[in-house]
């Protein structure tokens, strides 16, 4: 029998494999897979759950991978993306879905999974379901797209509110792991079509990478670090650092009556941002509002507490990953003050 839909350009037999692939990798949710819907259960010590939810995508980065052609580290992107804002709300990430769109299903999707897999990994989630669309037309054959859907949950009074923050706050940086998934439609006028780079070219002596592993390096997920910190119940406002930078997020965490004074010299700056900076003609501003110039997640705890946080970064070897950055004071001019 003819196989008239699979002429058309889309093979249902392609979308079938893709379903037993993720079967055969995800060891405790499969029976999830291939069903119509997912189920996610709330855990029973919970007295007055609240479900908040996150959906992302991971923009032009996605570009680079296909460049690169290599598809499998984009997916923790995904997963990072949409998890890392579910933990700046308080919420502990809990599960995730994603949605992968693509001409054609190749082996490529394949590697999307695994990225996808891992990253749930990363963050201590389950993967409950997803969709893989195959449009012909739609897309051409080299192009696809990704994006996720997270789900966390939270006591209803342990949901971080912008009246926690106060003034005298300190804030606390995380380390991100590079230019994590935003800026990329900049970065990639700013160093392929205006300088014309070589992605494949290292740009430091000293690097044993090449501008191509430096930008797709995966975004860090924060589940780790912030889960410990959530159930010690010591964090009064989070921001998860993505588009609009240190600028714009920041004061996302608090009312309009504080503003956030941050120390520039208290972190060293990425040398991918530095070479930005310098080959973009960027000024400062532009850069703390374009990129998260090596903090990807900051928090607000009082002074009494900022002890605890940093214990808890050395009882996971991570001490290094936490930075005193500035604190939190009555309104000034701006919103975010930049000092050095």
């Amino acid at each position: 029998m003819n196989d008239l839909y699979k002429e058309s350009g889309v093979d249902i037999n392609s979308g079938n494999q893709i379903s037993k692939f993720i079967k055969d990798n995800v060891e405790d949710n499969s029976e999830n897979i291939g069903s119509f819907g997912a189920i996610c259960n709330i855990p029973n010590n919970i007295k007055n759950p609240v479900v908040v939810s996150s959906n992302d995508g991971v923009g032009t980065k996605l570009l680079l991978t296909n460049e690169l052609k290599k598809w499998n580290t984009i997916g923790i992107d995904c997963v990072a993306m949409c998890v890392n804002d579910l933990l700046a709300q308080g919420a502990i990430p809990s599960s995730f879905m994603d949605y992968i769109a693509v001409s054609k299903i190749d082996s490529k999707v394949n590697e999307l999974l695994k990225g996808i897999i891992k990253g749930c990994q990363l963050a201590d989630i389950k993967l409950i379901g997803g969709e893989t669309a195959e449009m012909p037309g739609v897309y051409s054959e080299d192009r696809f797209d990704i994006a996720g859907f997270s789900m966390g949950i939270v006591e209803k009074e342990k949901l971080f509110k912008k009246d926690n923050v106060k003034s005298g706050d300190v804030l606390i940086g995380m380390k991100s792991s590079g230019v994590h998934s935003n800026g990329f439609s900049l970065i990639r006028k700013i160093l392929f079509k205006d300088y014309k780079l070589n992605i494949n070219s290292l740009l430091w002596d000293d690097c044993n990478k090449t501008i191509g592993q430096i930008l797709i390096e995966p975004t860090k997920i924060y589940t780790n670090e912030m889960k410990p910190l959530i159930e010690q119940n010591i964090i009064n406002g989070a921001a998860h650092i993505t588009g609009g930078g240190l600028l714009e997020n920041v004061p996302r965490m608090f009312n309009d009556d504080l503003s956030a004074r941050i120390n520039l010299d208290s972190w060293q700056i990425p040398n991918v941002f530095q070479l930005l900076k310098d080959y973009g003609n960027i000024d400062d501003f532009e850069m703390y509002r374009d990129f998260n110039m090596g903090i990807g997640m900051v928090i607000s705890v009082s002074a009494d507490n900022v002890s605890s946080v940093m214990k808890t970064f050395q009882n996971q070897n991570k001490a290094d990953d936490a930075i005193v950055i500035g604190k939190i004071i009555p309104k000034s001019d701006s919103s975010v003050e930049l000092v050095r």
